[in-house]
Protein backbone atom coordinates (compact mmCIF):
# COMPACT_ATOMS: atom_id res chain seq x y z
CA UNK A 1 0.00 0.00 0.00
CA UNK A 2 2.82 2.31 0.75
CA UNK A 3 4.57 1.41 -2.59
CA UNK A 4 1.09 2.70 -4.33
CA UNK A 5 0.41 5.48 -2.70
CA UNK A 6 4.43 6.70 -2.97
CA UNK A 7 3.79 5.81 -7.39
CA UNK A 8 0.04 7.36 -7.23
CA UNK A 9 0.90 10.96 -8.69
CA UNK A 10 4.50 10.45 -9.70
CA UNK A 11 3.83 7.23 -12.46
CA UNK A 12 7.60 5.81 -13.81
CA UNK A 13 5.97 4.95 -16.76
CA UNK A 14 6.98 6.41 -20.28
CA UNK A 15 5.17 9.58 -20.35
CA UNK A 16 2.85 9.32 -17.43
CA UNK A 17 4.99 11.28 -15.41
CA UNK A 18 4.83 15.12 -14.09
CA UNK A 19 7.57 16.90 -13.57
CA UNK A 20 6.08 19.87 -11.64
CA UNK A 21 3.69 20.26 -9.26
CA UNK A 22 0.19 21.34 -10.57
CA UNK A 23 -0.64 24.78 -11.55
CA UNK A 24 0.98 27.83 -13.13
CA UNK A 25 4.59 27.26 -13.03
CA UNK A 26 7.40 30.07 -11.69
CA UNK A 27 9.08 31.90 -14.35
CA UNK A 28 12.69 32.79 -13.04
CA UNK A 29 12.59 35.93 -15.37
CA UNK A 30 9.46 37.11 -14.13
CA UNK A 31 10.38 36.71 -10.44
CA UNK A 32 13.84 38.89 -11.38
CA UNK A 33 11.59 40.93 -12.79
CA UNK A 34 9.28 41.24 -9.56
CA UNK A 35 12.51 41.42 -7.41
CA UNK A 36 14.24 44.36 -9.24
CA UNK A 37 11.08 46.24 -9.68
CA UNK A 38 10.20 45.76 -5.10
CA UNK A 39 14.07 46.22 -3.99
CA UNK A 40 14.30 46.26 -0.73
CA UNK A 41 10.70 47.32 0.10
CA UNK A 42 9.30 45.30 2.96
CA UNK A 43 7.35 42.10 1.56
CA UNK A 44 4.15 43.22 3.93
CA UNK A 45 0.72 42.19 2.23
CA UNK A 46 -0.53 45.13 3.03
CA UNK A 47 1.63 46.58 0.42
CA UNK A 48 0.46 44.41 -2.57
CA UNK A 49 -1.68 47.16 -4.10
CA UNK A 50 1.22 49.03 -4.73
CA UNK A 51 2.93 46.33 -5.73
CA UNK A 52 0.66 45.75 -8.35
CA UNK A 53 0.80 49.67 -9.00
CA UNK A 54 4.78 49.07 -9.70
CA UNK A 55 4.52 46.15 -12.12
CA UNK A 56 1.33 47.81 -14.18
CA UNK A 57 3.38 51.12 -14.27
CA UNK A 58 6.19 49.28 -15.28
CA UNK A 59 4.83 46.96 -17.79
CA UNK A 60 1.74 48.19 -19.00
CA UNK A 61 -0.20 45.51 -17.56
CA UNK A 62 -0.11 42.67 -14.95
CA UNK A 63 1.11 39.44 -16.87
CA UNK A 64 0.26 35.72 -15.68
CA UNK A 65 3.76 35.02 -14.68
CA UNK A 66 4.38 38.31 -13.29
CA UNK A 67 1.54 37.79 -10.94
CA UNK A 68 2.35 34.47 -10.39
CA UNK A 69 6.40 35.53 -9.61
CA UNK A 70 4.60 38.14 -6.73
CA UNK A 71 2.27 35.62 -5.03
CA UNK A 72 5.85 33.78 -4.91
CA UNK A 73 7.79 36.74 -3.21
CA UNK A 74 4.56 37.68 -1.25
CA UNK A 75 4.16 34.20 -0.15
CA UNK A 76 0.41 34.55 -0.69
CA UNK A 77 -1.63 32.07 -2.69
CA UNK A 78 -2.27 32.97 -6.40
CA UNK A 79 -5.75 33.18 -5.78
CA UNK A 80 -6.02 36.06 -3.23
CA UNK A 81 -3.02 38.33 -5.94
CA UNK A 82 -5.40 37.57 -9.04
CA UNK A 83 -8.85 38.16 -6.90
CA UNK A 84 -7.36 41.64 -5.69
CA UNK A 85 -5.53 42.74 -9.07
CA UNK A 86 -9.19 42.07 -11.06
CA UNK A 87 -11.02 43.78 -8.46
CA UNK A 88 -9.81 47.06 -9.55
CA UNK A 89 -10.36 48.92 -12.73
CA UNK A 90 -6.62 50.08 -13.68
CA UNK A 91 -4.98 46.99 -13.35
CA UNK A 92 -5.08 45.52 -16.82
CA UNK A 93 -4.52 41.03 -16.36
CA UNK A 94 -3.47 39.52 -19.19
CA UNK A 95 -3.23 35.99 -19.12
CA UNK A 96 -1.27 33.34 -21.26
CA UNK A 97 -1.90 33.64 -24.70
CA UNK A 98 -3.78 37.12 -24.92
CA UNK A 99 -2.77 40.39 -26.33
CA UNK A 100 -1.78 42.77 -24.21
CA UNK A 101 -3.61 46.63 -24.22
CA UNK A 102 -2.02 48.41 -25.73
CA UNK A 103 0.94 51.24 -25.12
CA UNK A 104 -1.46 53.92 -24.55
CA UNK A 105 -4.83 54.27 -23.01
CA UNK A 106 -7.46 57.23 -23.21
CA UNK A 107 -10.14 56.79 -20.84
CA UNK A 108 -13.53 58.96 -21.53
CA UNK A 109 -15.17 60.30 -18.56
CA UNK A 110 -18.73 59.51 -18.92
CA UNK A 111 -20.44 60.45 -15.93
CA UNK A 112 -24.00 63.01 -15.64
CA UNK A 113 -21.14 65.90 -16.42
CA UNK A 114 -19.65 64.76 -18.90
CA UNK A 115 -22.20 63.35 -20.64
CA UNK A 116 -24.65 66.68 -20.92
CA UNK A 117 -20.82 67.99 -22.09
CA UNK A 118 -20.78 65.55 -25.22
CA UNK A 119 -18.57 62.54 -23.64
CA UNK A 120 -20.25 60.22 -25.86
CA UNK A 121 -19.85 61.93 -29.46
CA UNK A 122 -16.04 62.88 -27.94
CA UNK A 123 -15.78 58.77 -27.24
CA UNK A 124 -17.14 57.54 -30.77
CA UNK A 125 -14.76 60.27 -32.63
CA UNK A 126 -11.75 59.20 -30.72
CA UNK A 127 -12.77 55.31 -31.60
CA UNK A 128 -12.97 56.21 -35.39
CA UNK A 129 -10.02 58.58 -35.86
CA UNK A 130 -7.16 56.37 -33.65
CA UNK A 131 -5.61 53.39 -34.76
CA UNK A 132 -6.73 50.64 -31.78
CA UNK A 133 -3.55 48.76 -32.27
CA UNK A 134 -1.92 52.02 -30.98
CA UNK A 135 -4.70 53.80 -28.43
CA UNK A 136 -7.64 52.14 -26.59
CA UNK A 137 -10.10 53.99 -25.78
CA UNK A 138 -12.40 53.29 -22.64
CA UNK A 139 -15.24 54.88 -20.99
CA UNK A 140 -14.36 55.24 -17.35
CA UNK A 141 -16.79 56.84 -14.26
CA UNK A 142 -16.02 60.46 -12.88
CA UNK A 143 -12.32 61.67 -12.66
CA UNK A 144 -13.11 64.56 -10.29
CA UNK A 145 -13.15 67.72 -13.00
CA UNK A 146 -16.63 68.25 -13.74
CA UNK A 147 -15.96 72.03 -14.22
CA UNK A 148 -14.43 71.01 -17.36
CA UNK A 149 -16.67 68.46 -18.81
CA UNK A 150 -15.97 66.73 -20.93
CA UNK A 151 -12.49 65.22 -19.80
CA UNK A 152 -10.31 62.48 -20.73
CA UNK A 153 -7.42 61.11 -19.31
CA UNK A 154 -4.45 60.39 -21.89
CA UNK A 155 -1.92 58.32 -20.05
CA UNK A 156 -1.87 60.39 -16.90
CA UNK A 157 -2.86 63.42 -18.37
CA UNK A 158 -6.00 64.79 -18.06
CA UNK A 159 -7.47 67.01 -21.13
CA UNK A 160 -10.17 69.48 -20.24
CA UNK A 161 -12.80 70.70 -22.50
CA UNK A 162 -11.62 67.50 -24.35
CA UNK A 163 -11.52 67.43 -28.57
CA UNK A 164 -10.01 64.78 -30.90
CA UNK A 165 -7.71 67.84 -31.98
CA UNK A 166 -6.50 68.18 -28.22
CA UNK A 167 -5.71 64.25 -28.27
CA UNK A 168 -3.64 64.31 -31.62
CA UNK A 169 -1.86 66.98 -30.01
CA UNK A 170 -1.20 65.19 -26.68
CA UNK A 171 -0.09 62.12 -28.72
CA UNK A 172 2.20 63.81 -31.29
CA UNK A 173 3.84 65.66 -28.47
CA UNK A 174 4.02 62.59 -25.94
CA UNK A 175 2.27 64.71 -23.25
CA UNK A 176 1.09 61.69 -21.06
CA UNK A 177 2.05 62.82 -17.91
CA UNK A 178 0.59 64.49 -14.94
CA UNK A 179 1.09 68.16 -15.31
CA UNK A 180 1.65 69.44 -11.32
CA UNK A 181 -0.55 72.88 -11.10
CA UNK A 182 1.18 75.65 -8.97
CA UNK A 183 0.38 75.36 -5.62
CA UNK A 184 1.81 76.72 -2.01
CA UNK A 185 4.91 75.00 -0.83
CA UNK A 186 5.82 74.00 2.30
CA UNK A 187 7.88 77.14 2.63
CA UNK A 188 5.50 79.36 1.73
CA UNK A 189 3.02 77.85 3.81
CA UNK A 190 5.21 78.17 6.76
CA UNK A 191 5.49 81.83 5.59
CA UNK A 192 2.34 82.39 6.28
CA UNK A 193 2.20 80.84 10.02
CA UNK A 194 1.76 77.13 9.17
CA UNK A 195 2.37 74.92 11.55
CA UNK A 196 2.39 77.17 14.29
CA UNK A 197 -0.40 75.63 15.81
CA UNK A 198 -0.03 72.30 15.56
CA UNK A 199 4.09 72.88 16.81
CA UNK A 200 2.00 75.00 19.95
CA UNK A 201 -0.40 72.01 20.61
CA UNK A 202 2.26 69.37 20.27
CA UNK A 203 4.11 71.30 23.48
CA UNK A 204 1.47 71.74 25.69
CA UNK A 205 -2.14 71.71 23.94
CA UNK A 206 -4.92 69.91 25.26
CA UNK A 207 -6.51 67.61 23.12
CA UNK A 208 -10.14 67.91 24.71
CA UNK A 209 -9.81 71.84 23.88
CA UNK A 210 -9.40 71.11 20.51
CA UNK A 211 -11.90 68.75 20.37
CA UNK A 212 -14.30 70.94 21.88
CA UNK A 213 -12.94 74.20 19.63
CA UNK A 214 -14.14 71.41 16.74
CA UNK A 215 -17.51 70.46 17.98
CA UNK A 216 -18.49 74.32 18.81
CA UNK A 217 -17.80 75.17 15.49
CA UNK A 218 -20.39 72.93 14.09
CA UNK A 219 -18.02 71.26 12.01
CA UNK A 220 -19.40 67.42 10.29
CA UNK A 221 -17.99 65.23 8.14
CA UNK A 222 -17.75 66.38 4.84
CA UNK A 223 -17.21 63.26 2.43
CA UNK A 224 -21.25 62.78 2.73
CA UNK A 225 -22.51 61.57 6.22
CA UNK A 226 -22.28 64.76 8.35
CA UNK A 227 -21.16 63.16 11.46
CA UNK A 228 -19.85 66.20 13.96
CA UNK A 229 -16.46 65.71 13.26
CA UNK A 230 -14.80 66.35 16.79
CA UNK A 231 -17.14 63.80 18.07
CA UNK A 232 -15.10 61.22 16.72
CA UNK A 233 -11.90 61.75 18.35
CA UNK A 234 -13.68 61.02 21.71
CA UNK A 235 -14.28 57.32 20.63
CA UNK A 236 -11.28 56.83 19.02
CA UNK A 237 -9.30 58.18 21.93
CA UNK A 238 -11.24 56.35 23.90
CA UNK A 239 -10.00 52.79 22.83
CA UNK A 240 -6.36 51.48 23.82
CA UNK A 241 -3.72 52.22 21.01
CA UNK A 242 -1.89 51.96 18.84
CA UNK A 243 -4.50 53.94 16.50
CA UNK A 244 -4.58 54.94 13.28
CA UNK A 245 -5.95 57.92 11.23
CA UNK A 246 -7.17 57.49 7.43
CA UNK A 247 -8.00 59.80 5.48
CA UNK A 248 -10.53 59.27 2.83
CA UNK A 249 -9.07 60.85 -0.36
CA UNK A 250 -11.62 58.45 -2.76
CA UNK A 251 -12.91 61.59 -4.23
CA UNK A 252 -15.00 58.91 -6.60
CA UNK A 253 -18.87 60.61 -6.44
CA UNK A 254 -19.36 61.67 -9.52
CA UNK A 255 -19.91 65.22 -9.60
CA UNK A 256 -17.39 66.26 -6.89
CA UNK A 257 -14.29 67.70 -7.05
CA UNK A 258 -13.69 70.07 -3.53
CA UNK A 259 -11.11 68.01 -2.75
CA UNK A 260 -9.07 68.14 -5.85
CA UNK A 261 -9.55 71.41 -6.16
CA UNK A 262 -8.26 72.15 -2.19
CA UNK A 263 -5.44 69.86 -2.29
CA UNK A 264 -4.20 71.39 -5.93
CA UNK A 265 -3.56 74.37 -4.21
CA UNK A 266 -3.46 74.63 -0.33
CA UNK A 267 -2.23 71.24 0.60
CA UNK A 268 -0.54 72.07 3.75
CA UNK A 269 -3.68 73.75 5.09
CA UNK A 270 -4.93 69.98 4.80
CA UNK A 271 -1.89 68.18 6.14
CA UNK A 272 -1.82 70.16 9.36
CA UNK A 273 -5.61 69.53 9.72
CA UNK A 274 -4.63 65.71 9.59
CA UNK A 275 -1.38 66.04 11.57
CA UNK A 276 -3.49 68.06 14.28
CA UNK A 277 -5.80 65.25 14.31
CA UNK A 278 -3.82 62.47 14.25
CA UNK A 279 -2.07 64.10 17.64
CA UNK A 280 -5.20 64.38 19.27
CA UNK A 281 -6.03 60.86 18.67
CA UNK A 282 -2.00 60.20 19.63
CA UNK A 283 -2.08 57.92 16.15
CA UNK A 284 0.72 55.56 15.51
CA UNK A 285 0.44 56.01 11.34
CA UNK A 286 -1.55 58.65 9.35
CA UNK A 287 -2.29 56.84 6.12
CA UNK A 288 -3.58 59.13 3.05
CA UNK A 289 -5.70 56.93 0.46
CA UNK A 290 -5.59 58.71 -2.53
CA UNK A 291 -7.42 58.12 -5.68
CA UNK A 292 -5.80 56.76 -8.62
CA UNK A 293 -7.49 59.66 -10.84
CA UNK A 294 -6.00 62.37 -9.23
CA UNK A 295 -2.41 61.46 -10.52
CA UNK A 296 -1.20 65.32 -9.91
CA UNK A 297 -2.25 65.48 -6.42
CA UNK A 298 -0.14 62.12 -5.83
CA UNK A 299 2.70 63.21 -7.06
CA UNK A 300 2.89 66.66 -5.10
CA UNK A 301 1.85 65.12 -2.15
CA UNK A 302 4.86 62.69 -2.29
CA UNK A 303 6.84 65.71 -2.80
CA UNK A 304 5.57 67.59 0.21
CA UNK A 305 5.59 64.60 2.57
CA UNK A 306 9.49 64.33 1.73
CA UNK A 307 9.69 68.17 2.58
CA UNK A 308 7.85 67.40 5.92
CA UNK A 309 10.32 64.70 6.81
CA UNK A 310 12.87 66.60 5.98
CA UNK A 311 11.87 69.91 7.94
CA UNK A 312 11.45 67.15 10.97
CA UNK A 313 7.71 68.20 11.26
CA UNK A 314 7.16 63.96 10.51
CA UNK A 315 9.24 61.69 11.58
CA UNK A 316 10.05 59.23 7.98
CA UNK A 317 7.14 57.19 7.41
CA UNK A 318 4.79 58.37 10.09
CA UNK A 319 2.41 59.70 6.80
CA UNK A 320 1.68 56.53 4.26
CA UNK A 321 0.21 57.45 1.44
CA UNK A 322 -1.46 55.09 -0.81
CA UNK A 323 -2.51 54.84 -4.27
CA UNK A 324 -6.39 53.49 -5.19
CA UNK A 325 -6.61 51.80 -8.11
CA UNK A 326 -10.12 52.84 -9.75
CA UNK A 327 -13.15 51.69 -7.91
CA UNK A 328 -15.53 53.79 -6.26
CA UNK A 329 -16.74 51.68 -3.71
CA UNK A 330 -12.98 52.46 -1.58
CA UNK A 331 -15.02 55.73 -0.95
CA UNK A 332 -16.73 53.88 1.80
CA UNK A 333 -14.97 54.07 4.78
CA UNK A 334 -14.18 50.36 5.68
CA UNK A 335 -14.14 49.02 1.89
CA UNK A 336 -10.84 51.73 1.97
CA UNK A 337 -9.72 50.19 4.91
CA UNK A 338 -9.99 46.65 3.42
CA UNK A 339 -8.20 48.35 0.15
CA UNK A 340 -5.22 50.19 2.51
CA UNK A 341 -4.63 46.54 3.69
CA UNK A 342 -3.82 45.31 0.41
CA UNK A 343 -7.58 43.48 -0.31
CA UNK A 344 -9.93 43.99 -2.04
CA UNK A 345 -12.21 47.10 -1.64
CA UNK A 346 -15.17 45.40 0.03
CA UNK A 347 -17.09 47.07 2.83
CA UNK A 348 -17.72 45.54 5.79
CA UNK A 349 -20.75 44.43 8.22
CA UNK A 350 -20.62 46.63 11.01
CA UNK A 351 -20.32 46.53 14.23
CA UNK A 352 -17.59 46.67 15.05
CA UNK A 353 -17.13 50.33 14.16
CA UNK A 354 -13.82 51.76 12.50
CA UNK A 355 -13.40 53.82 15.46
CA UNK A 356 -12.76 50.17 17.52
CA UNK A 357 -11.65 47.71 14.91
CA UNK A 358 -10.24 49.57 11.64
CA UNK A 359 -7.07 49.55 10.14
CA UNK A 360 -5.12 46.33 10.72
CA UNK A 361 -7.71 45.72 13.65
CA UNK A 362 -7.00 48.70 15.69
CA UNK A 363 -9.11 51.74 16.44
CA UNK A 364 -9.20 53.94 13.69
CA UNK A 365 -10.00 57.97 12.94
CA UNK A 366 -11.43 58.33 8.98
CA UNK A 367 -11.78 61.37 7.98
CA UNK A 368 -12.18 63.40 5.07
CA UNK A 369 -9.38 65.50 3.10
CA UNK A 370 -11.89 68.46 3.41
CA UNK A 371 -13.13 67.61 6.87
CA UNK A 372 -9.29 68.01 7.68
CA UNK A 373 -8.69 71.40 5.88
CA UNK A 374 -11.44 72.90 8.07
CA UNK A 375 -10.30 71.41 11.48
CA UNK A 376 -6.92 72.89 10.22
CA UNK A 377 -8.38 76.61 9.80
CA UNK A 378 -11.06 76.33 12.75
CA UNK A 379 -8.04 75.83 15.13
CA UNK A 380 -5.82 78.57 13.36
CA UNK A 381 -8.85 81.27 13.15
CA UNK A 382 -11.36 79.85 15.69
CA UNK A 383 -14.79 78.59 15.44
CA UNK A 384 -16.74 81.83 14.28
CA UNK A 385 -14.91 80.54 10.76
CA UNK A 386 -18.05 78.52 10.22
CA UNK A 387 -20.40 79.34 13.44
CA UNK A 388 -20.44 82.76 12.72
CA UNK A 389 -22.07 82.61 9.21
CA UNK A 390 -25.48 81.82 9.01
CA UNK A 391 -28.37 81.68 6.36
CA UNK A 392 -31.86 80.60 6.39
CA UNK A 393 -31.59 79.19 9.57
CA UNK A 394 -28.39 77.18 8.99
CA UNK A 395 -24.53 77.71 10.27
CA UNK A 396 -21.22 77.15 8.85
CA UNK A 397 -20.37 76.93 4.97
CA UNK A 398 -20.22 74.95 2.15
CA UNK A 399 -17.79 73.95 -0.58
CA UNK A 400 -20.69 72.69 -3.78
CA UNK A 401 -19.04 71.58 -6.69
CA UNK A 402 -21.02 73.25 -9.20
CA UNK A 403 -21.25 71.57 -12.85
CA UNK A 404 -23.55 70.81 -15.73
CA UNK A 405 -25.95 73.82 -17.65
CA UNK A 406 -23.96 76.84 -15.55
CA UNK A 407 -22.69 79.69 -17.19
CA UNK A 408 -19.42 79.13 -14.75
CA UNK A 409 -19.02 75.95 -13.48
CA UNK A 410 -16.38 75.50 -10.10
CA UNK A 411 -16.09 75.08 -6.55
CA UNK A 412 -18.49 78.19 -4.49
CA UNK A 413 -17.80 78.44 -0.60
CA UNK A 414 -20.93 79.66 0.24
CA UNK A 415 -23.23 79.17 3.36
CA UNK A 416 -24.63 76.21 4.11
CA UNK A 417 -28.49 77.22 4.23
CA UNK A 418 -28.12 78.21 0.35
CA UNK A 419 -30.63 77.35 -1.81
CA UNK A 420 -29.93 76.26 -5.37
CA UNK A 421 -30.79 79.45 -7.18
CA UNK A 422 -28.11 80.87 -4.72
CA UNK A 423 -25.93 78.52 -6.04
CA UNK A 424 -27.02 79.29 -10.00
CA UNK A 425 -26.46 82.53 -9.28
CA UNK A 426 -22.99 82.40 -7.85
CA UNK A 427 -22.08 79.77 -10.92
CA UNK A 428 -22.92 82.99 -13.46
CA UNK A 429 -26.37 81.74 -13.82
CA UNK A 430 -27.35 79.57 -16.26
CA UNK A 431 -25.37 78.75 -19.18
CA UNK A 432 -26.28 80.02 -22.57
CA UNK A 433 -29.88 78.98 -24.01
CA UNK A 434 -30.45 77.24 -21.19
CA UNK A 435 -33.42 77.12 -18.80
CA UNK A 436 -33.29 75.60 -15.29
CA UNK A 437 -35.49 72.10 -14.99
CA UNK A 438 -33.94 70.01 -12.38
CA UNK A 439 -31.03 69.27 -9.83
CA UNK A 440 -28.96 66.87 -8.48
CA UNK A 441 -28.29 68.11 -4.79
CA UNK A 442 -25.57 65.83 -3.44
CA UNK A 443 -24.01 63.32 -6.54
CA UNK A 444 -26.01 60.29 -8.05
CA UNK A 445 -26.80 58.64 -4.52
CA UNK A 446 -29.25 61.76 -3.76
CA UNK A 447 -31.17 61.64 -7.01
CA UNK A 448 -32.57 64.26 -8.83
CA UNK A 449 -35.05 67.19 -7.82
CA UNK A 450 -37.36 69.28 -9.78
CA UNK A 451 -36.95 73.17 -10.24
CA UNK A 452 -39.92 73.90 -8.40
CA UNK A 453 -38.33 72.76 -5.46
CA UNK A 454 -36.21 75.85 -5.58
CA UNK A 455 -36.43 77.10 -2.32
CA UNK A 456 -34.68 74.47 0.26
CA UNK A 457 -31.68 74.92 1.59
CA UNK A 458 -28.63 72.24 0.73
CA UNK A 459 -27.74 71.10 4.12
CA UNK A 460 -27.39 68.75 6.34
CA UNK A 461 -30.56 67.25 7.62
CA UNK A 462 -32.76 70.03 5.15
CA UNK A 463 -33.05 67.28 2.68
CA UNK A 464 -34.31 64.43 4.43
CA UNK A 465 -38.37 65.56 3.91
CA UNK A 466 -37.65 65.22 0.06
CA UNK A 467 -36.30 61.93 0.53
CA UNK A 468 -32.66 62.77 -0.19
CA UNK A 469 -29.66 64.68 1.39
CA UNK A 470 -26.94 66.36 0.55
CA UNK A 471 -24.28 64.14 0.36
CA UNK A 472 -21.33 65.42 -0.76
CA UNK A 473 -22.48 68.55 -2.07
CA UNK A 474 -22.08 67.62 -5.73
CA UNK A 475 -24.71 69.92 -7.80
CA UNK A 476 -25.44 69.01 -11.27
CA UNK A 477 -28.11 71.48 -12.77
CA UNK A 478 -30.22 70.25 -15.90
CA UNK A 479 -32.22 72.52 -18.41
CA UNK A 480 -34.93 71.63 -20.52
CA UNK A 481 -32.44 70.60 -23.31
CA UNK A 482 -31.82 67.57 -20.74
CA UNK A 483 -34.13 64.60 -20.16
CA UNK A 484 -34.23 63.87 -16.15
CA UNK A 485 -34.96 59.86 -17.19
CA UNK A 486 -31.43 60.04 -19.25
CA UNK A 487 -29.74 61.23 -16.13
CA UNK A 488 -31.27 59.13 -13.37
CA UNK A 489 -30.20 55.86 -16.54
CA UNK A 490 -26.48 57.46 -15.88
CA UNK A 491 -26.27 57.13 -12.22
CA UNK A 492 -27.81 53.60 -12.05
CA UNK A 493 -25.05 52.74 -14.76
CA UNK A 494 -22.55 54.60 -12.64
CA UNK A 495 -24.04 52.26 -9.77
CA UNK A 496 -23.80 49.04 -11.63
CA UNK A 497 -20.23 49.53 -12.88
CA UNK A 498 -19.53 50.24 -9.21
CA UNK A 499 -20.89 47.42 -7.18
CA UNK A 500 -18.73 45.41 -5.52
CA UNK A 501 -20.57 42.50 -5.96
CA UNK A 502 -20.49 41.19 -2.40
CA UNK A 503 -23.89 41.41 -1.68
CA UNK A 504 -27.31 40.33 -4.26
CA UNK A 505 -29.46 43.36 -3.70
CA UNK A 506 -27.20 45.58 -4.83
CA UNK A 507 -24.96 43.91 -7.35
CA UNK A 508 -28.13 42.24 -9.72
CA UNK A 509 -30.73 45.50 -8.46
CA UNK A 510 -28.18 47.70 -10.30
CA UNK A 511 -28.18 45.33 -13.24
CA UNK A 512 -31.83 44.56 -13.49
CA UNK A 513 -32.67 48.27 -12.98
CA UNK A 514 -30.67 49.38 -15.78
CA UNK A 515 -32.30 47.06 -17.58
CA UNK A 516 -35.83 48.13 -16.66
CA UNK A 517 -35.20 52.02 -17.29
CA UNK A 518 -34.06 51.54 -20.59
CA UNK A 519 -37.98 50.51 -21.73
CA UNK A 520 -40.10 53.29 -23.79
CA UNK A 521 -42.02 53.17 -21.10
CA UNK A 522 -41.37 52.33 -16.87
CA UNK A 523 -42.74 49.65 -15.11
CA UNK A 524 -43.40 51.71 -12.04
CA UNK A 525 -44.58 48.63 -9.65
CA UNK A 526 -41.56 46.42 -10.72
CA UNK A 527 -39.36 49.42 -10.26
CA UNK A 528 -40.77 50.48 -6.78
CA UNK A 529 -39.91 46.85 -5.32
CA UNK A 530 -36.66 46.58 -6.88
CA UNK A 531 -35.81 49.62 -5.19
CA UNK A 532 -37.56 48.78 -2.07
CA UNK A 533 -35.24 45.08 -2.03
CA UNK A 534 -32.35 47.24 -2.44
CA UNK A 535 -32.72 49.85 0.11
CA UNK A 536 -33.75 47.29 2.55
CA UNK A 537 -31.45 45.04 1.97
CA UNK A 538 -27.89 46.21 0.54
CA UNK A 539 -24.66 45.93 2.90
CA UNK A 540 -23.45 49.83 2.34
CA UNK A 541 -25.31 53.01 1.27
CA UNK A 542 -23.98 52.55 -2.45
CA UNK A 543 -27.03 50.02 -2.48
CA UNK A 544 -29.60 51.44 -0.01
CA UNK A 545 -28.72 54.97 -1.87
CA UNK A 546 -29.05 53.64 -5.39
CA UNK A 547 -32.85 53.70 -5.99
CA UNK A 548 -32.70 57.26 -5.22
CA UNK A 549 -32.66 58.37 -8.84
CA UNK A 550 -35.47 56.57 -10.13
CA UNK A 551 -37.63 56.78 -7.28
CA UNK A 552 -37.31 60.46 -7.52
CA UNK A 553 -37.76 60.83 -11.54
CA UNK A 554 -41.10 58.75 -11.05
CA UNK A 555 -42.71 61.31 -8.61
CA UNK A 556 -41.06 64.27 -9.95
CA UNK A 557 -41.10 63.53 -13.97
CA UNK A 558 -43.27 61.19 -14.27
CA UNK A 559 -44.41 62.45 -18.16
CA UNK A 560 -41.04 61.42 -18.72
CA UNK A 561 -41.53 57.78 -17.94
Amino acid sequence: MAKDNQDGIWKSGKGKGRHTTKGRQLEDAALGDIRALLGDRPRRRDLLIEFLHLVQDAHGHLSAAHLRALAEEMRLSQAEVYEVATFYAHFDVVKEGETPPPALTIRVCDSLSCELAGAQALKAALEQGLDPAEVRVLRAPCMGRCDTAPVLEIGHHHIDHATPAKVQAAIAAGDIHAHLPDYQTLAAYCADGGYAVLERLRADGDWQAVQELVLASGLRGLGGAGFPSGRKWGFVRGNPGPRYLAVNGDEGEPGTFKDRYYLERTPHVFLEGMLIAAWAIEAETCFIYMRDEYPAVLALLRREIAALEAAGIVSPGYIDLRRGAGAYICGEESAMIESIEGKRGIPRHRPPFVAEVGLFGRPTLVHNVETLLWVARICREGPEILNGVEKNGRKGLRSYSVSGRVAQPGIYVLPAGSTIMDIIAAAGGMAAGHLFKAYQPGGPSSGLLPASLDDVPLDFDTLQPHDTFIGSAAVVVLSQQDRARDAALNMLRFFEDESCGQCTPCRVGCQKAVQLMQAPEWDRALLGDLCTAMADASICGLGQSAPNPIRLVMRHFSDEI
